[in-house]
């Protein structure tokens, strides 16, 4: 069976987390240091602040940006087309959601009928560039200008970069365009820590916060001993630990020979899925260099297709479920007929660096075979 999914793992990555285990050192500490200073010159951003997982990152962003309402009427636009851990961090922070449309052309957002959802009660922006395909982040940053003029705030923009390690938005990376990004060291991801999570910010200040806040509130730095400090706001216990950090920073070695592939392996697809009856592919803007974590198809008479794939020995999925049929988010429901279109269609190729040239003939030659 090709598998849709496989850890990309440095070889030299057992050395380096031996070397922590053997230190007496385990938890956070200069391996994090050094963890975050290459994923800051890497990005492009100084103000990066590593979490143990991408769902804490998200959890840990809200609160800084939105905090908790109260009163129960503060509202985060968001997607349906995402892992659950996108919308459980809005839920987290009791706040509610309110779904914004999916475009079937990107599966990202519709910026469209986000525009016209940005209301006096929105709290905060999530969008998540789907499968690594960066959200058009010019003409969101349109959008928020026209309803800073409208309303007189503008709502903070935090993306959700799970799937999209390296992704680039007109030549820069993402974590460079103005807003709060959020990305996923998962097993499964391009850049793994086994697990782990970066949250990249705008400026110092809110990194600064941040920093306190993933280990209780607490000032890892001050006198504990001689001048016990106090915590002027409470936090959490999302750090990163220095295994983490040895093995990620083995992985980032490599990780652009890891991206490269999956770009060389979804530009094969592009080439030779073109034109194939019954198979739409998504859109490729040349301003937006996407990871292609995987390659999402649409296509109809989806459980025959899913079939002839599986009889092939070929792994596909879905990946993500549409978040608003949970029960936990169910009392948010609203009219999606894009997101309707894309749940009834929407299949994941295997596109990773695993695939031989064996392998992409055979997923392509069976998809143009017809199903």
């Amino acid at each position: 069976m090709i598998p849709l999914f496989k850890v990309s793992m440095s070889e030299s990555a057992t050395g380096a987390a031996t070397q922590v285990l053997t230190s007496g050192h385990v938890g956070q500490g200069p391996k994090v240091a050094e963890f975050e200073q290459a994923l800051a010159e890497r990005i492009g951003n100084p103000n990066v602040v590593t979490v143990n997982s991408a769902t804490s990152g998200l959890h840990l962003a809200l609160h800084l940006v939105a905090g908790a309402a109260a009163d129960g009427t503060g509202e985060v636009l968001s997607t349906p087309l995402t892992f659950e851990a996108t919308n459980f961090s809005i839920l987290a922070n009791r706040l509610r959601v309110r779904w914004v449309d999916v475009d079937p052309d990107t599966l990202n957002v519709d910026l469209d009928d986000l525009a016209r959802k940005i209301t006096p009660a929105t709290r905060a922006i999530m969008v998540v560039h789907f499968a690594g395909y960066p959200v058009d982040l010019a003409r969101l940053t349109g959008i928020l200008d026209q309803a800073e003029a409208k309303f007189g705030f503008r709502p903070v923009v935090i993306e959700d970069c799970a799937h999209a390690w390296g992704a680039t938005y007109r030549g820069r990376e993402l974590g460079t365009h103005g807003n709060i990004s959020v990305f996923s060291f998962q097993a499964l991801k391009h850049l793994t820590c086994v697990d782990g999570g970066l949250i990249v910010f705008p400026d110092e200040a809110m990194a600064k916060r941040a920093r306190l806040l993933r280990w209780f509130g607490i000032d890892r730095t001050a006198d504990r001993l001689r001048n016990a400090p106090d915590v002027a706001e409470y936090g959490f216990k999302f750090h990163l630990t220095d295994l983490n950090a040895a093995i990620g920073l083995a992985n980032l070695s490599e990780v652009d020979d890891v991206l490269h592939k999956h770009r060389e392996n979804a530009a094969y697809y592009d080439r030779h899925l073109a034109g194939v009856a019954g198979l739409r592919l998504t859109e490729r803007a040349a301003e937006r260099n996407s990871s292609h974590w995987v390659y999402p198809v649409l296509v109809e008479n989806r459980d025959a297709f899913v079939k002839r794939m599986d009889e092939a020995g070929i792994m596909v999925s879905q990946v993500h479920e549409r978040n608003d049929k949970h029960e936990c988010l169910r009392e948010f429901s609203a009219l999606l007929p894009g997101m309707d279109h894309v749940a009834e269609r929407m299949v994941c190729l295997p596109v990773g660096w695993w695939l031989s040239e064996q392998d992409r003939r055979q997923i392509v030659e069976t998809i143009a075979a017809g199903w």
